[in-house]
């Protein structure tokens, strides 16, 4: 029998009529490169979908509950599983233009899942003729997830099922690397005597995580204690902290890798996940100041870790692996380099100390809560998210393929996506990346961010600063260890 881990179920307990908790994924295609020029039709997408359904065992398997909420959810077989209901068929409204597309999408990503249904659907879009960048006849397939069944890097896996290496069909994946085990339905009987099990194992293992944490928790406190001392400075209140709505928002901009990477040498020892966040905080400063909202301190994100130990995940074990951290992006600094410079000073803390930790344990504890305690404390946290601050938003950089990939023949040209928000955080930037392009991706709602095409101006306009104050001529300014690049002092959150 196959169950929902707890921190799978977390993503389950806080879905809301405005919070849903899935996840889209969106593909571009350009068939120009199909052989013989033939046409990709939609029965054509279907049937390689199907070829390809037993790659991942989340294409037919659904969630069945337990009664009274007593213990973790069950993955059990569809046996009425009908791929046409999970796949769909659309054109893209007139002018068929980019903020016609992201417009579609935003609303396609507000409606709900079938929560009786395996957890996922698709939605290709015809129409794109007015997009400058894509070739005439272009089309795009949008991938519906719910985050119970996937982290970023297990959606890269469920793509990279459909996905071909060239435009003859070759899998991207081996078609047997995956032998997909039954997950027959429990029996009323089979769900009380395991929920009873775990009720009386879960105080042992709270125990024996909370005991070998000691040592680490010891520190934790005391660096806790010292950060307190050097700065009394919380999360500031921004826009961003305000309750959601289910009517989301969505644009998205790509850029070269390669961009990125040159601005990474401006600052030994940085991350492409540094020169992310320094990107967010000089759009984000851009923004606010444009909207006299800047406050002084800077904002801060929280930003999802890959806890997975392998660079593949486990075909057989789809779901969420994650940790995270939570970390300043230095919004008040106006240097770009400077802000460079304290991004990854703040990261390099945050990761190697104490907050990457913090988030492990954090973790760990949770492996060991009850299925109906997990359930009552999601719900408090919907309600207390919007008064207790934890961040200002989210930002999750999920490395994808760096080759083309092909479906039916046509080359994928695009790579894009929406994710959850919640109640106080509701801005979320994903900036996936896919052969030599990292796209940067903005979901918010209608209330929060209503020039959504203006905020990711702002973003770009922040990568253009990096982009000119990291050239080669400009000398390269060094982190100088713990010091910070301003007069002010870098402050960690901790997570």
């Amino acid at each position: 029998m196959d169950q929902l881990s707890p921190q799978d179920a977390q993503f389950l307990y806080m879905q809301s009529e405005d919070n849903l908790t899935h996840v889209t994924s969106i593909a571009i295609f350009d068939p120009t490169t199909v052989p013989d020029g033939a046409v990709v039709r939609f029965k054509d997408i279907l049937a390689h979908i199907e070829g390809r359904l037993h790659m991942s065992p989340l294409f037919k398997r659904r969630l069945v509950r337990v009664p009274l909420e007593l213990d973790f959810p069950y993955w059990v077989d569809d046996q009425n599983f009908d791929l046409e209901y999970h796949v769909r068929h659309g054109r893209l409204p007139r002018p068929g233009d980019w903020r016609q597309f992201c417009i579609h999408m935003a609303r396609y990503h507000s409606r709900p899942l079938d929560m009786d249904r395996p957890l996922w659907e698709m939605y290709v879009v015809e129409g794109l003729d007015n997009i400058e960048w894509l070739p005439k006849g272009s089309y795009a397939i949008a991938a519906k997830i719910h985050h119970a069944a996937v982290d970023g890097t297990a959606i890269i896996d469920f793509f990279g099922a459909m996905a071909d290496i060239d435009n003859k069909g070759t899998p991207a994946m081996p078609l047997n690397m995956a032998k997909l085990r039954r997950s027959p339905q429990p029996s009323l009987l089979d769900m009380a005597v395991r929920a009873t099990w775990h009720t009386i194992r879960s105080p042992i293992g709270m125990t024996d995580a909370v005991m070998r944490a000691v040592p680490s928790l010891y520190n934790l406190a005391q660096s806790a204690l010292r950060s307190q001392k050097k700065d009394k400075h919380g999360v500031p209140d921004t826009r961003f902290n305000d309750a959601v709505s289910a009517q989301k928002m969505f644009d998205a901009r790509s850029f070269p890798l390669a961009d990125l990477k040159a601005v990474r040498e401006a600052v030994p020892g940085c991350t492409i996940n540094d020169v992310v966040l320094a990107i967010c905080g000089g759009g984000l400063r851009y923004y606010l100041q444009h909207h006299d909202e800047l406050p002084d301190d800077s904002l801060v994100a929280w930003v999802p870790i890959n806890a997975r130990r392998g660079a593949a995940s486990d075909a057989d074990t789809p779901g969420n692996d994650i940790t995270s951290m939570t970390t300043p992006i230095c919004t008040d600094i106006e240097d770009p380099i400077d802000r460079l410079i304290c991004v990854h000073n703040a990261t390099q803390e945050s990761k190697a100390a104490k907050a990457g930790m913090s988030a492990r344990l954090m973790t760990d504890l949770s492996k060991h809560v009850p299925a109906s305690t997990l359930v009552m404390a999601s719900r408090l946290v919907l309600r207390a998210s919007t008064t207790v601050r934890m961040c200002n938003l989210f930002i999750s950089n999920v490395p994808g393929p760096q080759i083309p990939l092909y479906m039916n023949g046509a080359c994928q040209v695009g790579s894009f996506g929406m994710a959850p928000l919640a109640n106080g955080m509701g801005l979320f930037i994903a900036t996936p990346s896919y052969n030599g392009q990292m796209s940067f991706n903005v979901t918010s709602t209608r209330e929060i961010l209503p020039d959504i095409d203006f905020f990711v101006d702002c973003l770009e306009r922040s990568l253009k600063d990096l982009k000119k104050a990291a050239k080669p001529t400009r000398k390269t300014r060094k982190t100088g260890g713990k010091k910070t690049p301003t007069k002010k002092k870098i402050r960690a959150v901790k997570a």
